[in-house]
């Protein structure tokens, strides 16, 4: 059966079963999904059931608009609008934008649930007055010029987004053989730390779970490919026996650059196809890559890819949120799970062919407290074989009680300032800064002990990656999500100073604490503190993230006692290491070694097989060969550019 009549096969029984009240125009392939045009869109509104059980007999996620023709006038229908909504929902002027390419109006708020209306009430209402389907996004309490500019690069791209979805369905929904096999190369971030990639491969498909680039190589751009050697700043794409036009998808875990820093490059080299990822990894990965680029420009290198690149890559994103199962490839279908251990990251779960095999890729998670997000999912349908990371897989690897770590950080900072020193925390700048940014404002605001008289300046991109968490209320914790929607979000805080002006000047100043982005000393803001503040023996850092074997942290965490450095004039700088050097275990978004042994007990249902990744050589090992011991499954630690047939 070729792919024309099979498309064909679908649309028809679609319209077949859509109520003919309904005055059906056209049904069309939009990504994954299927769009149903009507005359009548308060017919369909007016029973949830009809396009449920549409969906289910098509087994597919069915999207619902008004036919162009029955649209309500555009400046008509704003100001239609306008009177439903209540003014207290916080639309602005600019907070309402027209889609014709799709039929949809979206309305920002600061109170979404007021635009919605208690049951849908309120958007049935827009949707039968106007015939405009609303779609409603959240306006962050804070200033987030990251998101203003997706959504309005979105908006812009319509048309272009409407042809890529239209294209993309078509090759989804093709009717081709089944698979009979199954297949993972490691390419990338096994048996290591950095460029995480895995390909899974059937005989119709090929897909890529997560592209990233090597932490301290790929933040010195495109001069890491330069030189005799092996390159390990990057996946092993060239390795794989495919061409970038043979992958069908990407998916991300989550927005850090060793999960997605590789892929705007393969935009740049022609791949054209999907990005799957959760709204907020979307808007974090346009944060940390634009970051990036620039960063690398600063310092004198060339980047990987450029501006066009990202906004191409952007344009090609498909977002989805926990929960939605979708179609990735005719035969492969992906549902995303919490992770725990950033905004937005999620567990992959790929189901293959009808019931063929199931994989469950972790990405990075966190199966323990925290402060911003919930722990790890446990529960799946099926799970035969997981990939999992192990960053702290080893032996030794187990953190300290939380409640400890949390007095170790505010009594190191409260006997620094009152010695007249600084303290600087290098954070990487998205889910590290947001924690540490929590436990300071918990401590200062309700215990008598720490209310410390002394600023806390953030620097870097740790602002408007708070901004970004305001705008997704939903991923966090549901006390932090309360918080943030009775407009009394923690990351407001008074305590909190935005470093503006000179570096030195907050420096010049006396006894401070300073967030700065750059958890591993590699480059941003954290690099010129530490630079200024690294003689000085009343000084603190304080580390409470993961630093990279070959990183500037990792060296000063080990006990580095100098270290030459960029000048301001770009000549190397001789810097004595006089400041005190503590690290407090605790805040990672990573699970120790308890909490990844009891993360695979309590998977329900058992994994049948486990390849560790995302970890050092040793770690990588001790815990296959330690989990393959207790759960007596079949446990295997494999190297980058191994391949395993899993079926």
């Amino acid at each position: 059966m070729s792919e024309e009549t099979e498309n064909k096969e679908i649309l028809e029984k679609i319209k077949e079963l859509t109520p003919g009240e309904a005055k059906l125009s056209k049904v069309e392939y939009e990504g994954p999904d299927v769009a149903l045009y009507v005359r009548n869109i308060a017919y369909l509104y007016s029973d949830e059931n009809i396009i449920k059980n549409i969906s289910a007999a098509v087994k597919k996620r069915l999207i619902v608009r008004s036919d162009s023709n029955e649209l309500m006038d555009v400046e008509e229908a704003q100001k239609k609008i306008r009177e439903i909504i209540p003014p207290e929902a916080g639309v602005s002027e600019e907070g309402m934008r027209f889609v014709p390419e799709f039929c949809e109006v979206y309305i920002e708020a600061l109170k979404p649930g007021l635009v919605i209306g208690k049951g849908g009430t309120t958007l049935m209402r827009i949707v039968k007055e106007t015939s405009w389907v609303p779609k409603v996004l959240r306006t962050p309490t804070m200033n987030s010029d990251v998101i203003k500019g997706v959504r309005q690069m979105l908006f812009k791209e319509s048309d272009f987004r409407k042809k890529f979805l239209s294209g993309i369905g078509k090759r989804i929904n093709q009717n081709v053989v089944k698979s009979e096999w199954v297949k993972a190369t490691a390419l990338g971030g096994f048996r290591e730390v950095g460029r995480s990639s895995l390909l899974i491969e059937t005989h119709h498909s090929k897909i890529l779970v997560d592209c990233g680039i090597s932490p301290e190589p790929g933040i010195r751009g495109a001069e890491a490919n330069a030189g005799g050697g092996e390159n390990k700043a990057f996946p092993y794409l060239d390795s794989a026996n495919i061409t970038i036009n043979d992958l069908d998808a990407v998916i991300l875990t989550h927005a850090h650059m060793d999960h997605s820093g590789f892929v705007p490059y393969l935009f740049k080299f022609g791949y054209n196809g999907p990005v799957y990822c959760t709204p907020p990894t979307r808007d974090l990965v346009a944060l940390l890559h634009y970051d990036y680029a620039r960063l690398v420009q600063k310092g004198g290198g060339v980047p990987l890819y450029g501006e066009k690149d990202i906004r191409n890559m952007l344009m090609h994103m498909i977002t989805r949120d926990f929960g939605e199962v979708t179609n990735v490839t005719d035969e492969i279908k992906l549902t995303y799970h919490n992770a725990g251990h950033i905004l937005g990251s999620g567990t992959v779960h790929l189901h293959i062919g009808e019931g063929l095999y199931n994989i469950v890729s972790t990405g990075d998670f966190k199966y323990g407290f925290t402060r911003l997000f919930d722990q790890a999912d446990t529960k799946y349908p099926r799970i035969d074989a997981l990939f999992l990371e192990s960053t702290y897989g080893g032996p030794r690897d187990i953190t300290q009680n939380r409640r400890d770590a949390e007095i170790e950080l505010m009594e190191t900072i409260k006997r620094t300032v009152e010695n007249g020193g600084k303290v600087l925390v290098p954070l990487f700048s998205v889910g590290r800064s947001q924690e540490i940014m929590l436990v300071l404002e918990s401590y200062m605001t309700n215990d008598p002990r720490y209310k410390l008289e002394v600023p806390i300046y953030l620097d870097g991109m740790i602002l408007e990656a708070s901004a970004i968490h305001t705008a997704y209320p939903e991923y966090l914790r549901s006390s932090l999500q309360h918080r943030i929607l009775s407009n009394n979000s923690p990351f407001e805080s008074e305590i909190f100073e935005v470093a503006k002006g000179e570096r030195q000047d907050i420096l010049d100043k006396g006894p401070a604490v300073i967030l700065a982005s750059g958890g591993m000393l590699n480059g941003g803001a954290s690099l010129d503190y530490f630079k200024a503040m690294a003689e000085d023996p009343k000084n603190m850092i304080i580390f409470v993230g993961y630093n990279s074997v070959s990183s500037l942290g990792r060296r000063v965490q080990n006990g580095l006692r100098e270290v030459a450095l960029p000048g301001e004039d770009g000549k190397q700088v001789l810097i004595k290491i006089n400041m005190q050097v503590k690290t407090v275990e605790g805040f990672s978004g990573h699970s120790d070694r308890k909490e990844i042994m009891r993360f695979v007990s309590d998977l329900r249902p058992f994994a049948r097989k486990i390849f560790t990744m995302h970890g050092e050589e040793s770690k990588c090992e001790d815990l296959a060969r330690t989990l393959a011991g207790k759960m007596r499954i079949d446990g295997r630690a494999p190297l980058d550019l191994d391949s395993m047939r899993l079926k």
